[in-house]
């Protein structure tokens, strides 16, 4: 009697390594088809662009290859997941479809599509828990109710015990598939994108494990508590698009994480970030309105006043303030921008720009080759001082004390902005003479920062005598 065939649809877990449903799938002798079904939207998306998705194909050649070294091969097809999965099952005679879940509202609504298919089918479905160590489900108050604070939550997520990486996969049974038709491996042109122009990491399970392994031995994460605010240099894990793409499991991650050598404060601090990037998970799953507006109602509605013109010089790292400008063209150069750059260029586009976050929140998810969609929101409206456990309102930062603080000899800056490269640090740290710029072909400060600072305090004023 042949085996059982069954399909595996791949998502955000483009890896063999560690795979929770693909391990099930492949568990008990299970003839394994192995499919991914692409997006077919063309030329422009809100919430990707060229980085991302280059990224991504190199990620799905690199399974591609991976799938043929167990003998077997990844189907691409395009179009209506439920759809496409349905036309498999009936060419394969598959009676099964696993997959792992996902948490954002999108992703939710077509698992739930294919879920109704494989009931009007007849065909059973399995899908599983892997790209985050804590469903929202799972880190609740004492009396079941979601956290919108996150240290409280961060206690309840350490204290819970935490899954430990599963067996590496051997082989895949390998059902006949002659005569299954596939899509090739995508490229840029599939969506209809431009050239890729950011230097952006190797991407693939091997490219992935292998920046795992230098983060561990190179002592980043030994050395996190301290260096972690530093944009200069790798002094982070840099593997934010690993996790985002599954190239890696968090499970593994955080076990490697916990095993590194150097203090425990530092791996400590390394983990809790783990946890952030959780919490806003189960912000989204919770509350999946932050995609629409304010986290905080006190603030929906707000009337945030910046210019286009504005918004388009900020976005070309052209403001006239060194670390903004050096973080947003670090943005289109790499597809990555530092986390404490992050929270300098997004408060400084919401409180001295007074553009709305969502206008940057798109921008970043068009640029980062990590882009997460909670992160991501989680981080522009806690910068904004809408968004849960979010900076107050009132706290702005200053771009030139910032700089003073992080970049103080002026190194990050120095490489991104080379128009101040023989410019001393010390006048990179505080505003030039009105109307004067910092070096020749450079720009001078669009804003004024105190007089923006009282600008937005008065808006958040005049909003909160409203509600």
């Amino acid at each position: 009697m042949s085996s059982p065939i069954v399909l595996h649809w791949f998502r955000r877990d483009l890896r063999l390594t560690d795979n929770t449903a693909l391990h099930h799938a492949a568990a008990g002798g299970n003839n394994v088809v192995p499919v991914y079904i692409l997006s077919t939207w063309k030329k422009k998306h809100s919430w990707t662009g060229s980085t991302r998705q280059q990224f991504l194909c190199g990620s799905l050649a690199s399974l591609a290859k991976n799938l043929e070294t167990l003998g077997s091969r990844l189907l691409f097809r395009a179009g209506a997941a439920e759809v496409e999965l349905e036309r498999l099952a009936v060419e394969t005679g598959a009676t099964a479809i696993y997959w792992n879940r996902d948490y954002d509202p999108h992703g939710r609504q077509v698992e739930e599509r294919v879920q109704q298919m494989c009931a009007r089918r007849g065909i059973s479905f399995h899908h599983f828990k892997d790209s985050v160590m804590h469903e929202a489900g799972e880190v609740l108050t004492g009396g079941g109710q979601p956290y919108r604070v996150y240290t409280p939550y961060s206690r309840n997520w350490l204290s819970q015990p935490k899954a430990a990486p599963l067996p590496v996969i051997k082989s895949l049974g390998v059902p006949p598939r002659s005569t299954l038709t596939s899509l090739p491996v995508p490229t840029l042109d599939y969506w209809e994108l431009p050239p890729c122009t950011a230097d952006i990491p190797e991407p693939g399970e091997r490219a992935a494990r292998d920046r795992l392994k230098n983060v561990i031995d190179s002592g980043i994460i030994a050395r996190y508590s301290e260096k972690r605010d530093t944009p200069a240099g790798q002094t982070t894990s840099r593997l934010g698009q690993d996790l985002r793409f599954g190239l890696i499991s968090i499970r593994e991650l955080y076990a490697r994480a916990l095993s590194a050598s150097g203090p425990a404060a530092s791996i400590q601090t390394y983990i809790k970030e783990l946890a952030w990037r959780e919490f806003y998970m189960a912000i989204l799953w919770h509350y999946p309105e932050v995609f629409e507006g304010e986290f905080n109602p006190d603030f929906r509605g707000i009337a945030w006043t910046g210019s286009d013109e504005a918004f388009q010089r900020w976005c070309q790292g052209k403001t006239g303030f060194p670390i903004v400008d050096a973080g947003m063209r670090e943005l289109l150069g790499s597809g990555f921008i530092h986390n404490r750059v992050r929270m300098i260029v997004s408060m400084f586009l919401t409180k001295d720009l007074h553009c709305h976050w969502k206008l940057g929140e798109s921008h970043f998810m068009q640029h980062l080759v990590d882009g997460e969609n909670a992160s991501n929101n989680g981080g522009w409206q806690w910068s904004a001082g809408t968004g849960a456990d979010a900076a107050p309102y009132f706290r702005i930062q200053n771009p030139w004390t910032q700089t003073k603080r992080y970049d103080p000899e002026g190194t990050y800056i120095k490489k991104w902005v080379p128009e101040l490269r023989d410019v001393p640090p010390q006048r990179l740290m505080e505003p030039p003479a009105p109307g004067l710029s910092l070096a020749p072909g450079y720009p001078a400060p669009m804003v004024d920062h105190a007089t923006e600072r009282d600008r937005c305090l008065a808006m958040f004023a005049r909003h909160r005598g409203k509600v």
